[in-house]
């Protein structure tokens, strides 16, 4: 059991996953206030869910499908090569700082002809037991923060070479249940935040030549409309992201193949001191251009992150990327690391991040997924 006061851990929660530590904490001690990073709520919703994709930097709108396609990009579903495929990825959360929070994913598609297929998912984050205190540290109440997401998705083909998707998904967050906050000014309370939202995408995959294929990707991820967590008239942004990527495989032979990715990405939502109370589309238009500090500050947005995959005989795999956010945006900096096994109809995945400070919460973060295909 973990003592968390109610406002500190409602900010923790908004803030952990879209900007990082060492921003929270600046944020919050006022050591740094140049640091701006975009904060909205349910950020888990932007975090890698997989393994594979973890260990390339959190790179994979362009990556070849999988199981795992709709998270990165719905439009892969029309280029999936089995009939049927499920995977289940699972990571313990900020481990070196808590013991029982944990993120987990459930993803399958079936393909509907040659061209087509649809998927259904989950992802489900167990934020661990918490104690809500009031402001004179007395005992309110126990309770276990929990947010999930179940979402559909659908791709085709459109040719031999271009593709597109569409994805929707419901979510849940409860922070805080139904807690009385008496303390703030004015008082409020508590309650679970419920929204939909879509997710659109393209993929263009073709082949160059006998060694080399390329493939090209965008996708604008959770497009729905704003929660709330109070009964106050208070609404924060989803994550709403867009996502540009390429990846470039070598087939180097028979046996072996290379695939370099790169991938970037910025959330579309108001950027800090921007309205914060205009409409979600609103929002996405002006988010290219809202920031204090011009076009400078919106570069600075871009999240970039990108990877190497190499495959021999497409039964092993090792993988390295590098996942960069900009100092004045949140500052996460990691280098991952992972292999892959794939046997028959059985693989399995696994992904382990190096932040560049010890000290970061995100240290020694493992993802797991195992996964099943079928034909």
């Amino acid at each position: 059991m973990h003592n968390k006061n109610l406002l500190l851990t409602a900010a923790l929660v908004a803030c952990a996953f879209a900007s990082a530590p060492l921003a929270l904490a600046q944020g919050v001690t006022g050591q740094d206030n140049e640091v701006r990073a975009v904060t909205t709520a349910v950020p888990i919703l932007t975090v890698a869910p997989d393994a594979r994709s973890a260990a390339l930097g959190d790179a994979g709108v362009a990556l070849s499908p999988d199981a795992n396609a709709p998270f990165w990009n719905p439009a892969k579903l029309g280029f999936v090569e089995n009939d049927m495929a499920v995977s289940f990825s699972y990571s313990p959360w900020l481990r070196n700082i808590v013991d029982d929070m944990s993120l987990s994913y459930l993803s399958g598609y079936k393909k509907l002809n040659e061209t087509s297929a649809l998927s259904v998912s989950l992802t489900y984050f167990d934020l661990g037991a918490i104690q809500f205190i009031d402001e004179n540290r007395q005992p309110m109440q126990d309770y276990n923060p929990k947010e999930y997401a179940v979402s559909v998705a659908y791709g085709q083909a459109l040719s031999e070479n271009f593709s597109v998707g569409i994805g929707a998904r419901f979510i849940h967050s409860n922070l805080a249940g139904n807690v009385n906050v008496s303390g703030a000014s004015p008082s409020f309370e508590s309650k679970p935040g419920n929204t939909a939202a879509v997710d659109v995408g393209v993929y263009y995959n073709k082949e160059l030549n006998q060694q080399i294929t390329l493939a090209l990707a965008g996708n604008i991820s959770n497009i729905g409309g704003k929660i709330s967590y109070t009964n106050a008239d208070q609404k924060d942004f989803l994550p709403t992201n867009l996502k540009l990527g390429t990846a470039v495989t070598y087939n180097l032979d028979a046996y072996n193949t290379l695939t370099f990715l790169v991938d970037a990405n910025k959330l579309l939502v108001p950027s800090p001191g921007a309205d914060s109370t205009q409409s979600v589309i609103s929002g996405i238009f002006t988010s290219f251009g809202d920031a204090e500090g011009g076009m400078s500050e919106e570069l600075q947005e871009v999240i970039l992150s990108g990877g190497i995959e190499y495959w021999y005989n497409s039964l092993f795999a090792a993988r390295l990327g590098y996942f960069y956010e900009n100092p004045q945006k949140g500052d996460r900096k990691y280098l991952s690391l992972g292999v892959g096994l794939r046997y028959q109809k059985f693989g399995v995945d696994v992904a382990y991040l190096v932040p560049n400070e010890r000290a970061n919460p995100l240290a020694q973060t493992l993802r797991f997924t195992i996964g099943l295909t079928l034909d």
